[in-house]
C-alpha cells in the first residue's frame, strides 16, 4: 500500500500592503480639507460630554466641577443641617448644561452622588453607582437596535468618573479601594486628591505615591489605563501622566481674588492666596488641560469601544446572540403573531 502524503498546508492570504504613491502627487488632491470638515460638523451639532463626581460629602466636588467648566455647572451642598436628613441610600442626581465656546457647543451633563460614604455602614454603597452606569449603556444599547433607529442616539453614558480621596495623607480607606476596584472595570476612573491645600508639599508627594502604590498592588487600572495605549508616543505621554501626575491633587475655588495686579481664581488663608490655577500651588490646572483639552475625545471613545462594548456583547451573549427586547420590537412581534 503506498503510504498516504498529507496535504500540504495552505498559507493565509494575506492582504497586500497598499503602494506607497504619495511621494509626488501630480497636483493638489484636497484630502486635507478632511479635518476642516469634521470641524464644521461638530460645531453644527455639538457633542455630549458626561462627568459622574464620587466621594464623600465636604470634599469640594461641586466646587471642583465649577472651576473646571468656569460657570454654575453643579449644584453646591452647603452639608448637611441638623434638620435635615443624611439619605439612607447613595442618591444619583443628574444635571444637563450647553455649554458654548468658540462656536462648539457641548452638552454637559454633571452626575452627583450625595450619600456616598455618608453612612455608618458603607459597605456595597458602590452598588447603586454601578447600576446607573449599566442603565446608560443599557439605554444606549436599545436605542441602537431599533429598527428604525434615530440618526443620533442621545448619549447619556458616563464618559468620566471623578473619585474624590479625602486628605488624610496616610492611606486608601476601604471604601475607596472598594469603589475602584468593582467600577474601574465599568467606567473611565480619574482619582482626585480634594483639598490639597491642606497638606504639605512633602506629604503631598509621598501620599500621591502612597496611593498610587496602593492603587497598583490592589490590582486597580484607573484612566489611562496601560492595555488600551494605541502606540509608543500615547505609551509614552500617558505613562508620565499615571506615574507623576496621579493621582491630581487638586484646590477648587470659584472666587476671585486680586493677585499681583490680576484677578486669578483662588481659596483665601491666613498665610496668602491658594491660586488654583498655578501649578505651584496645586495641580488643578493639569487635571483640567488632562480631561478637557488633550483627553476628552479619548475619554468617549474609550467608554463606546471598551467599556460599553464589553457591556455590549455580554447582553447579547446572555440573551442568545439576540437584541435585547425594547418597546417597539415587543410591539412589532405582538403585531406579527
Amino acid at each position: 500500500m503506498s503510504e498516504l502524503v498529507p496535504e500540504p498546508r495552505q498559507k493565509p492570504i494575506v492582504p497586500m500592503k497598499p503602494m506607497g504613491i504619495n511621494a509626488n502627487l501630480l497636483g493638489y488632491i484636497g484630502i486635507d480639507t478632511i479635518i476642516e470638515q469634521m470641524r464644521k460638523k461638530t460645531m453644527k451639532t455639538g457633542f455630549d460630554f458626561n462627568i459622574m463626581v464620587v466621594g464623600q460629602s465636604g470634599l469640594g466636588k461641586s466646587t471642583l466641577v465649577n472651576t473646571l467648566f468656569k460657570s454654575q455647572v453643579s449644584r453646591k451642598s452647603s452639608g448637611w443641617n441638623r434638620e435635615e436628613k443624611i439619605p439612607k441610600t447613595v442618591e444619583i442626581k443628574a444635571i444637563g448644561h450647553v455649554i458654548e465656546e468658540g462656536g462648539v457647543k457641548m452638552k454637559l451633563t454633571v452626575i452627583d452622588t450625595p450619600g456616598f460614604g455618608d453612612q455608618i455602614n458603607n459597605e456595597n454603597c458602590w452598588e447603586p453607582i454601578e447600576k446607573y452606569i449599566n442603565e446608560q449603556y443599557e439605554k444606549f444599547l436599545k436605542e441602537e437596535v431599533n429598527i428604525a433607529r434615530k440618526k443620533r442616539i442621545p448619549d447619556t453614558r458616563v464618559h468620566c468618573c471623578l473619585y474624590f480621596i479625602s486628605p488624610t495623607g496616610h492611606s486608601l480607606r476601604p471604601l475607596d479601594l472598594e469603589f475602584m476596584k468593582h467600577l474601574s472595570k465599568v467606567v473611565n476612573i480619574i482619582p482626585v486628591i480634594a483639598k490639597a491645600d491642606t497638606m504639605t508639599l512633602e506629604e503631598k508627594t509621598e501620599f500621591k505615591q502612597r496611593v498610587r502604590k496602593e492603587l497598583e498592588v490592589n490590582g486597580i487600572e484607573f484612566y489611562p489605563q496601560k492595555e488600551f495605549d494605541e502606540d509608543l508616543e500615547d505609551k509614552t505621554e500617558n505613562d508620565k501622566i499615571r506615574q507623576e501626575s496621579m493621582p491630581f491633587a487638586v484646590v477648587g475655588s470659584d472666587k476671585e481674588y486680586q493677585v499681583n495686579g490680576k484677578r486669578v481664581l483662588g481659596r483665601k488663608t491666613p498665610w496668602g492666596i491658594i491660586e488654583v490655577e498655578n501649578l505651584t500651588h496645586c495641580e488643578f490646572a493639569l487635571l483640567r488641560d488632562f480631561v478637557i483639552r488633550t483627553h476628552l475625545q479619548d475619554l468617549k471613545e474609550v467608554t463606546h469601544n471598551i467599556h460599553y462594548e464589553t457591556y455590549r456583547a455580554k447582553r447579547l451573549n446572555d440573551n442568545g446572540g439576540l437584541p435585547p427586547m425594547t418597546v417597539e420590537t415587543e410591539e412589532n412581534h405582538e403585531s406579527n403573531l
